[in-house]
């Protein structure tokens, strides 16, 4: 009988690449595992089974000069690796090691081969429950019952994890050890960097011995403690029950401050520990996540950037040609003279246009131009404009101001002291409060969102444009949000209110980056008394994708489209609200319907139908950027999957328990601070 231990290991670790070959104290990680396994007395051959990828050139290189087999398998299927390496290797039986428990013992190793001799089963363990800490796993079982394991399932879990079949099907027979005192809260595993240190410093203390015990390495945690305090909060085998893009969250975490670079994208803003986070591919309305799971956007839909669906054809197509010509040069690029005029023949109040790649840039190129052409510093806004120092100052001496434009709580930290009583927040439809800035202030610009969770009142933007034009104050439509999905440009052209400058964004290159600000020439000519210049905006992708986005709405009339889908599915959140007895407000434009609970439990209910929709193969919560790939047939199936999640809201209305149902935290809320 052939005792074959296969130690699995790859250098594409999500949490920790290439931790198998990260050194401690001069030594790789995978070579201080084998040597330490070498000593068992009951293994007859040590295998180390990886994958095609070519990133383990690495790993197969070193394995084999130390004098170990290396087979390299599939990727993700990890059970047919083992399969395969056994075969390879003539395997009767077969001992399973991870390669990120370097700590893992030999003696151990050999009680448990002795056990599963002695018990005469196809499959024996020291996990099933676990008893000793995470780090010390150790599997045993037939090469027949692992063969037969690889034909009878097909589930990915399974396939991905080795061993789940053999110990759940009920098919083969198991039994398992256990120590006397149960250490399973002990964490000696590596899988992010905080294990990594820990175990490095256990490594470190029994220098230059390498043959210690486990037994040993407990003492020296009884008596040492503070050696493994930083990985003690992480959660036994939770990468078990981790998707990849979760994994990847965690590790980005690491390295990127706040995890990414856009608030809105956070997985804490959907699902904290469950949202899939990243993403593979997009078409349509769909979205693939990194572990190939197919999901239907009813969510934001890119933060509203694709009113055409993702990865629209004829956008596309002209993207690729600008790739293949070029999408850089010393000349500039013809296409942003082409999307000027267009921009400009779509509203024939402005003369001239200037271009950007963000939302933001586009608010601070529109603020330095107007203050140019006012000869004046301060500013009244209402609505949300971005990141940037000018708008956060609103903020300075009173981190309250900006509440009621989306940014409650916000800590304008870094913004310089000086900005103070620059900007000066009012709110929509109240124009006495705009008109006592302008009179107590020196007020040069006006910047304001056309609307948002809800439209003028009482001529509300004629009269701010005839205080504007009274005072000689530039007058500013933040468009980019609404831009493009009312109607066929900016949204004030439904009011019969022309401002002195606007901006678009979003929606204005279906996913591709630009952005363009628009104004009469007597102001925009003010951008040559200052300056506003960035290598990055000229680059020809943008302003292409621009041009044909626009010829293709043109074409579907996608503003009709989306604006009519938008109004059903806020009409259908009414009924299914009433239907099952629950109070809910509706806001935001018809293309970007919101609702809401009227209820203390409302982020928790917002989680639960991320949660439960996201099983159901849905991004949702409560809003939807509507796009022309939602189509009827998706919002009458989205409605349908929808309906009994509403029902479970109504039972913690009623008195069930939401957090009970909530498999995570609950999701935060609005724009604030994430840790």
């Amino acid at each position: 009988m052939k005792i074959v231990a296969l130690v699995q290991a790859r250098m594409g670790s999500t949490r920790l690449p290439n931790k198998v070959m990260k050194p401690m104290d001069g030594v790789p990680m995978i070579e201080l595992l084998l040597a330490r396994l070498s000593r068992s007395e009951e293994i007859d051959q040590i295998v180390v089974a990886t994958s095609v990828d070519e990133r383990n050139r690495p790993l197969v290189d070193h394995v084999r000069r130390l004098g170990y087999a290396c087979e390299q398998g599939s990727e993700d299927d990890v059970l047919e690796r083992f399969v395969d390496a056994a075969k390879a290797h003539q395997a009767d039986v077969v001992v399973r090691i991870t390669g990120d428990c370097p700590l893992v013992d030999f003696q151990l190793v050999d009680e448990v081969i002795r056990g599963y001799k002695n018990a005469n089963v196809d499959y024996f363990s020291n996990i099933a429950p676990p008893t000793y800490p995470d780090g010390l796993d150790i599997e045993v079982f037939s090469f027949e019952a692992l063969t037969t394991a690889l034909q009878e399932t097909d589930t990915p879990f399974d396939h991905e994890h080795v061993t789940p079949y053999l110990r759940s099907s009920n098919r083969f027979q198991t039994a398992s050890s256990s120590n006397d005192i149960d250490l399973s809260g002990l964490r000696w595993t590596v899988d992010e960097p905080a294990d990594f240190a820990v175990i490095e410093r256990v490594f470190t203390h029994f220098f230059p011995r390498i043959d210690f015990s486990w037994r040993e390495v407990l003492a020296l945690q009884e008596s040492q403690p503070e050696i493994f305090e930083l990985n003690q909060h992480l959660i036994r085998n939770e990468g078990a029950t981790m998707g990849t893009g979760q994994k990847l969250w965690k590790r980005a975490k690491q390295v990127i401050p706040g995890g990414n670079m856009l608030l809105s994208k956070r997985a804490e803003m959907f699902l904290p520990d469950l949202w899939p986070a990243y993403f593979s591919k997009a078409k349509g309305c769909k979205v693939w996540d990194l572990d190939g799971n197919e999901y239907i956007d009813m969510s934001i839909m890119g933060i509203g950037t694709n009113t055409l669906g993702y990865g629209h054809p004829e956008v596309d197509d002209a993207v690729r040609r600008t790739i293949d010509a070029g999408n850089m040069s010393t000349f500039n690029c013809p296409e942003e003279v082409y999307l000027a005029e267009k921009l400009i023949e779509l509203h024939p109040w402005a003369d001239m246009a200037r271009f950007a790649r963000s939302g933001g840039e586009a608010n601070s190129i529109a603020i330095r131009i107007a203050r140019a052409a006012s000869g004046k510093d301060k500013v009244a806004i209402c609505g949300y404009h971005g990141w940037h120092d000018w708008y956060l100052s609103a903020n300075l001496g009173d981190d309250k101001n900006l509440a009621g434009h989306l940014l409650p709580g916000l800590e304008p930290n870094g913004v310089p002291q000086s900005l103070r009583g620059t900007v000066f927040p009012f709110n929509y439809n109240n124009f006495e409060e705009l008109q006592a800035l302008v009179d107590q202030h020196d007020i040069g610009v006006i910047k304001m969102e056309v609307v948002r969770n809800f439209g003028p009142e009482n001529d509300f933007l004629k009269k701010v444009r005839q205080l504007a034009t009274e005072r000689g104050i530039v007058l500013i439509f933040d468009e980019c949000t609404s831009g493009f999905r009312q109607t066929y440009g900016g949204i004030h052209k439904m009011y019969d209110v022309e401002p002195d400058m606007a901006m678009f964004a979003k929606a204005l290159g279906n996913g591709y980056a630009i952005t363009a600000t628009i104004g009469k020439r007597e102001i925009m000519e003010a951008a040559q008394t200052t300056f506003i210049s960035s290598t990055f905006w000229t680059e020809r992708i943008g302003p292409t994708a621009a041009l044909a986005t626009l010829d293709v709405m043109n074409r579907l009339k996608s503003w009709e489209t989306i604006t009519k889908t938008g109004l059903d599915i806020t009409e259908r959140w009414k009924k299914l609200a009433e239907k099952h007895g629950l109070s809910i407000s509706t806001n935001g434009l018809a293309a970007l319907t919101g609702f809401g609970f009227q209820s203390s439990n409302a982020l928790a209910y917002k989680t639960l139908i991320t949660q439960e929709m996201l099983a159901k193969g849905y991004l949702a919560g409560t809003s939807v950027y509507v796009c022309t790939e939602h189509t009827p047939a998706v919002v009458d199936n989205f409605f349908e999957a929808l309906d009994p999640i509403f029902g479970l809201v109504k039972e913690c209305e009623d008195g069930r328990d939401v957090m009970s149902l909530l498999n995570g935290p609950v999701c935060h809320g609005g724009f604030k601070r994430l840790n």
